[in-house]
């Protein structure tokens, strides 16, 4: 649960400058601009362009039957609007604590399952004793949290802790708030059958301490869970589990926060439940 490193910041910028030509002059006087001509060619570029953001933007609307259309005369290599569309399919009928459960016994299930499960093993909570056992009953087959508890317990040992700088029981100093959460972007089945599944998510991590104290401020990275999970007391649950670092964007040019908005955005913002 270490943060991967830090991505570099880009600072390039690309641009093709042009050239201009100048024609020899018959007269001895230069011919006035025609800024009428101009005015003219650029109303023209403005009305083209908003034309084809509309026609764009009415391509996403509705059923998705028009992306679908289009898609059949193109390579058909990417996703179209409708793959992550409201399928009428309640994915999560329950809650285990605040982790969903109780998911569909089908590939939007198991992949509901998949996004949340990375959620909860990317929280907080598996900095604490009584949180991490909770998260890992919740989302692991019952053999594999049994195997997992104490393993666990020796990996996120006080040393560990005090260099995420908390205390033994994993709390963060008075003043700080301790930064610990795992943004699903996407996930696709790798492999699936009534039983068993292998499902990827892509997503974004936050972590660190926000205070006025802190050397460990809080950083973003990105990373790939691939996770087992097999169909088990009418539930999807995992069996095994990989990360990976990325794949990463290239960085923008946003200005850092100060710790007192991180900490304030940490506050008000709650995490959602995520779902095909």
């Amino acid at each position: 649960m270490s943060p991967v490193d830090e991505p570099g910041h880009d600072t390039s910028a690309g641009g093709y400058p042009g050239t201009r030509t100048r024609l020899p002059e018959t007269d001895t006087t230069r011919r006035p601009a025609r800024s009428s001509s101009r005015s003219l060619v650029t109303v023209v570029a403005v009305v083209v362009v908003l034309i084809a953001a509309i026609a764009f933007a009415n391509r996403g609307s509705g059923d998705g039957s028009g992306a679908a259309a289009s898609s059949n005369g193109a390579s058909g290599t990417k996703p179209q609007a409708e793959s992550t569309a409201a399928t009428g399919t309640k994915p999560v009928e329950g809650k285990t604590g605040s982790i969903p459960t109780g998911y569909a016994h089908d590939r939007q299930g198991v992949q509901s399952a998949a996004a949340n499960y990375a959620v909860a093993l990317g929280s907080t909570a598996m900095f604490q004793k009584d949180g991490r056992d909770t998260v890992v009953r919740t989302v692991y087959t019952r053999s594999e949290a049994a195997r997992l508890m104490p393993e666990l317990d020796r990996a996120y040992s006080a040393d560990f802790l005090a260099k995420a700088g908390l205390d033994a029981n994993g709390n963060a100093p008075q003043g700080s708030t301790f930064v610990s959460r795992t943004v699903p972007i996407g996930t696709t089945v790798q492999s699936y059958t009534d039983t068993t599944a292998k499902v990827a998510v892509w997503s974004m991590g936050l972590i660190g301490m926000s205070g006025t104290t802190s050397t460990d401020p809080v950083s973003s990275s990105w990373s790939t869970w691939t996770f087992d999970l097999q169909w088990t007391d009418d539930d999807w649950k995992i069996t095994t589990q990989n990360r990976t670092s990325g794949p990463a964007p290239v960085p923008g040019d946003n200005q850092a926060a100060s710790s007192d908005e991180i900490s304030k955005a940490i506050e008000e913002y709650g995490g959602f439940t995520y779902a095909r």
